[in-house]
């Protein structure tokens, strides 16, 4: 999941996974698999360093579990 902010400066999360892509039409909208659009203050090339940084999280975490074993 990914941090991201609505105009109206509410926070809350997006699960990465499904997300289908992300505009900038100035403002950034980011539209879901499911249809859902969401409209946030970030730009685009801040959410993909959200998600690159998120699944690093989670890669370098199954990576340290697996090395582990």
């Amino acid at each position: 999941m990914i941090k991201v902010t609505r105009f109206n400066g509410k926070v809350f999360y997006v699960n990465s996974d499904l997300i289908e892509y992300i505009e900038s039409t100035p403002d950034t909208i980011i539209t879901t698999t499911t249809g859902k659009k969401i409209v946030i203050s970030e730009s685009v090339e801040e959410v993909i360093d959200k998600i690159i940084e998120f699944k690093s999280k989670i890669f370098y975490k199954d990576r340290e579990i697996t090395e582990a074993e």
